[in-house]
């Protein structure tokens, strides 16, 4: 495992630790699991950006009406009785 050294306000340290230690845990361990959730959100960010890019791209549409149905249509199933 590699070692980091980071420059960090005194005061702002002190406070992540206390928080650290109200919640189990330190503040390397917090550090740590933030950089590995943030190195591995790139792919899902980069995918979610090009599905939005595609999106604003689409010409698909609700129609000229727009949405013609009801939540309750889009649910209503025959072999369910009717809601009352």
């Amino acid at each position: 495992m590699a070692n980091l050294t980071l420059s960090i306000d005194a005061g702002l340290l002190k406070a992540a630790r206390i928080r650290a230690l109200e919640q189990g845990t330190s503040v390397n361990s917090v550090v740590r699991e933030y950089l590995r959730d943030y190195a591995g959100r790139r792919d899902v960010r980069e995918a979610l950006l090009k599905a939005f890019e595609l999106a604003d791209h689409s010409s698909a549409s609700s129609g000229p009406a727009g949405r013609t149905w009801t939540r309750d249509e889009l649910y209503d199933r025959w072999d369910r009785p009717p809601r009352t």
